[in-house]
């Protein structure tokens, strides 16, 4: 119930209460009409015994005129009478039947939609049309419960109409969601939801504000910074200490890397970005990295069985190579081994098992790799990109090994 859509919970609402008032009035529609039929049957039982007890007495005219009067009934002309006997002997149903041979005999047939009585008493034969005055209950309940259906279908498609903005503004932040900057939240009331939409209508302009002078300032950031580390390196390649030199050098390098990662975070985590895949061999991607990570003399090795896959190879290159830099940074004997297992690409490290669980270690700027070396965006960097190309970060410890796995998602 409480992951239904305000939208469902108003058809299901509103379906039960026409439901239940139209089994209401289905009810109430038997309960009268059994109502009318014992009614019937008393009134006709009351109008035999009047009638035989009355023409027993031998009544004048005048008290039988009284007696009709006083029953609602009246008598038919003489005129009429045989044309009505052959009617009532052609399609009449008997709906009542009453006295005995002493007493005499009443009868009630209903002909055409009228009930005609025939009271046979010695020498009386009385044939009278009950002219009681109809009851218009039932047709006036029944006008109410079709009226209070129509009104309830009236308020049902009137809260629709009402939360109608409501769906036009879900669709409007899916949009956004979804990596439309630029997408207009409309309103046309200044009721509740429009209030709400002007708000998150607010809420983007800020957004898009503050992305905007973000991604201004890291374009600076990195810009302002590429000039000195070039005007540094140039310097640095005049030292004539050649040990100190190799150690500038490998900072300056560290430096221009830190500049590609930020600048690749702020490209890959856009919501418009889009991969670039491409078909590219497993061993491609392992020499890749290992070119980009600079470390002639780095521990690395290889035991990757060879075979293609759909990637984008940029990223993935970046992804492996990042991990490879992790495990030689934080590996008890600086070195790493890349693998396939199973037909997932894993990279190994020896070392103690993590502190805590591998999700923290995606948060951006992890306090563990702070403490180390680097700015913590290392597996922030990787998880990011696994996410954008189909993989996920995977992570176990084995026999004193760190061991991260790259599996393709289902």
């Amino acid at each position: 119930m409480r992951n239904l859509s305000v939208t469902t919970f108003i058809h299901i609402l509103f379906s039960f209460a026409i439901i239940i008032l139209v089994a209401t009035f289905t009810l109430f529609h038997y309960w009268n009409k059994d109502r009318q039929k014992i009614d019937e049957f008393k009134r006709y039982q009351l109008i035999s015994i009047t009638f035989l007890s009355n023409l027993k007495l031998y009544p004048s005219q005048q008290e039988l005129e009284k007696l009709y009067e006083e029953l609602h009934v009246k008598p038919i002309a003489e005129s009429d009478i045989k044309k009505l006997k052959q009617k009532i002997v052609e399609k009449g149903e008997t709906i009542f039947s009453g006295g005995s041979r002493q007493l005499g005999r009443v009868r009630v047939f209903r002909v055409d939609g009228e009930n005609y009585i025939y009271v046979q008493r010695m020498s009386y034969n009385l044939l009278l049309k009950d002219d009681v005055p109809k009851n218009f209950f039932f047709e006036i309940a029944v006008t109410l419960g079709v009226v209070l259906i129509l009104l309830l279908l009236l308020i049902y498609f009137a809260v629709l109409k009402k939360l109608y903005p409501l769906k036009k503004l879900h669709r409007q932040i899916q949009r956004f969601a979804q990596g439309d900057m630029n997408v207009e939240i409309t309103y046309e009331h200044d009721d509740e939801i429009g209030k709400i939409a002007k708000s998150f209508g607010d809420a983007i302009k800020h957004i898009n504000q503050l992305s905007t002078s973000k991604n201004l300032f890291m374009r600076n950031l990195m810009h302002e910074l590429k000039t000195p580390i070039t005007k540094g390196r140039i310097v640095v390649e005049m030292l004539d200490d050649e040990s100190t030199k190799k150690v500038l050098v490998r900072a300056f390098e560290r430096m221009n890397e830190l500049i590609s990662e930020l600048a690749e975070i702020e490209r890959v985590t856009t919501r418009s970005f889009e991969p670039n895949f491409e078909y590219v061999m497993l061993s491609e991607i392992v020499n890749e990295s290992r070119e980009l990570l600079m470390s002639e003399g780095s521990c690395i090795e290889t035991d990757v069985h060879e075979r293609g896959i759909t990637t984008d190879k940029k990223l993935m290159v970046l992804v492996l190579k990042n991990l490879m830099d992790n495990g030689m940074k934080y590996g008890k004997d600086k070195c790493v081994k890349v693998r396939t297992h199973k037909g997932i690409l894993e990279v190994m490290s020896k070392g103690d098992p993590l502190e805590h669980p591998l999700s923290y270690y995606t948060e951006p700027f992890s306090q563990a790799e702070k403490r180390s070396a680097g700015f913590g965006l290392g597996l922030y960097i990787v998880d990011s990109i696994l996410h954008k190309i189909g993989y996920r970060l995977g992570y176990r410890h084995e026999d004193g090994v760190n061991i991260f796995m790259l599996v393709p998602e289902k």
